[in-house]
């Protein structure tokens, strides 16, 4: 049984991780930005580190599903 999605599918799941890498991206820089703020709100802080976290986790989920698995 095949279990590999489909072209289509692929780029889908492609376009998807490229839009998450960049949200990823922006998270990283509105961090960055309330860190140079001086005293930042800390629990706003938390939260988009703990949204970033969990994009990195998605974007390893998806780019696993369009790459093929290798026997050894």
């Amino acid at each position: 049984m095949n279990n590999n999605p489909s072209d289509a599918e692929q780029n889908a799941i492609r376009a998807e991780i490229e839009r998450l890498h960049l949200e990823h991206q922006d998270l990283g820089a509105a961090i960055d930005a309330l860190m140079a703020v001086g005293a930042p709100d800390q629990l706003q802080v938390q939260r988009l580190k703990k949204r970033k976290l969990v994009l990195r986790d998605r974007i390893s989920f998806l780019e696993d599903q369009v790459t093929p698995d290798i026997i050894a």
